[in-house]
């Protein structure tokens, strides 16, 4: 380990090279040591050079010891790595790009770097590759989310985050991918996040084309969660204004996904559901309410229909059948 030390701390760039790679061997407690001992700086500077070598190196070694430890990661945004990661997006190197963003994404975790990492301007860099023509991969797309998830924490940013058009890159996203995907599931729980901090953020993505459309079919074809955080966004429109948009989630044909949700959705997705349904059904015709309410019946029914065949017992079917009779009675 003091040899390592020793490198780090010389100016011979090829020893540096060596020792930032021997870093991420060692233990988690000797790479606390190393940070103690003053490696960080080195390795921020080695980031600044022009061999692809020596910066990936650098940022490797840099992750290593800003994993797990608090400390070191506010010891490493004080060294002056996030400018310096910054120049590193806009390279033409994917791989760097990747790895300047997992760092980001470590830095970012920590309560004690969030404000600035907003000021130096990341978000608007991050924001700009979730649907730019680029080759990022798709971990690199889920770090950024995860990133901007990690900054949204602090009220005091999210403003920055409206202002960098991540409600439009989040909902483009959401369009054009599968609503089961991981990437939709985390773009929605960060949308949600925003939305609900943010009166703007909200009224844009209401306004926004298609993305009442977008979050339907999510609710349709999500994951649990990502249903969960589209059937919340949905109804924080449709509380925002009740008499524009109750119409406009109809027509989209919200219903039988909202009905099925309020049956096998998650707890939280249960409730947001039912209060959704509730505000929908008021500016409902008596010819639209029958109809929901047949739909509701159908929903029930398939439910009860399933667990039938599950539990295998016409005993216990017929109770099935005699508590959803109930709900419908309710």
């Amino acid at each position: 380990m003091e040899e390592v030390v020793e490198a780090l701390l010389s100016a011979d760039r090829e020893a540096q090279i060596v020792a930032a790679r021997a870093l991420g061997n060692l233990t988690s407690k000797q790479r606390h040591k190393l940070a103690a001992r003053g490696v960080v700086p080195p390795l921020v500077l080695m980031l600044d050079e022009e061999d692809c070598d020596t910066i990936e190196a650098a940022l490797f070694a840099l992750l290593s010891l800003a994993f797990g430890s608090e400390r070191n990661k506010i010891c490493i945004a004080k060294s002056g790595a996030i400018p310096v990661l910054l120049k590193l997006l806009q390279c033409q190197n994917w791989s760097l790009i990747s790895l300047a963003i997992a760092a980001l994404l470590i830095l970012s975790s920590c309560a004690a770097n969030k404000l600035a990492i907003a000021a130096s301007g990341a978000i608007q860099l991050l924001v700009e590759f979730l649907n730019g023509d680029n080759t990022i991969t798709m971990q690199a797309k889920l770090d950024i989310i995860s990133t901007l998830h990690n900054l949204s924490t602090c009220r005091q940013i999210i403003p920055s985050i409206v202002l960098s058009g991540a409600v439009l890159s989040l909902l483009q996203l959401i369009h054009g991918s599968e609503k089961s995907s991981e990437l939709v599931e985390k773009a929605m729980a960060l949308l949600e996040k925003i939305v609900s901090s943010s009166e703007i953020a909200l009224i844009e993505t209401a306004g926004t084309g298609d993305a009442i459309q977008a979050l339907v079919e999510a609710i349709e074809e999500g994951s649990p969660l990502c249903k969960e955080h589209a059937v919340g966004i949905l109804l924080l429109i449709c509380q925002s204004c009740r008499e524009r948009y109750r119409g406009e989630i109809l027509r989209e044909g919200a219903m039988p996904g909202l009905l099925q949700l309020s049956v096998d959705g998650t707890r939280r997705a249960k409730k947001m559901a039912q209060a959704l349904l509730l505000l929908l059904r008021d500016c409902c015709s008596s010819s639209t309410r029958d109809s929901i309410r047949k739909q509701w019946k159908n929903v029930l029914l398939e439910q009860a229909m399933e667990q039938i065949e599950m539990e295998d017992r016409v005993e216990t079917g017929l109770n099935l059948v005699e508590e959803m009779i109930a709900k419908l009675s309710a």
